[in-house]
């Protein structure tokens, strides 16, 4: 999913830690990864490139509805 940036914020994480705790950073960098690789499973997100894809979609169906709409006013134009 979002490893390296989850690697990443559970760093930072544990890195903000006190001094005094350095024994307890590496565990704590592991227990942060494993709530944050746990929290935004459960997020209904999609990745980068289906966003894409969803909004090329989106953009063609778009495109085709406005030219049925002229279409429709175009015939409608000619019926009255």
């Amino acid at each position: 999913m979002f490893s390296s940036q989850i690697d990443d914020i559970a760093s930072r994480l544990s890195e903000s830690l006190p001094t005094g705790l350095g024994d307890l950073k590496e565990e704590m960098e592991k227990n942060f990864h494993e709530i944050l690789q746990t929290a935004l499973g459960k997020l209904d997100v999609v990745t980068r490139e289906e966003f894409e894809v969803q909004k090329g979609v989106l953009a063609k169906t778009r495109a085709k509805l406005e030219a049925l709409e002229q279409q429709v006013a175009e015939i409608e134009k000619k019926l009255t």
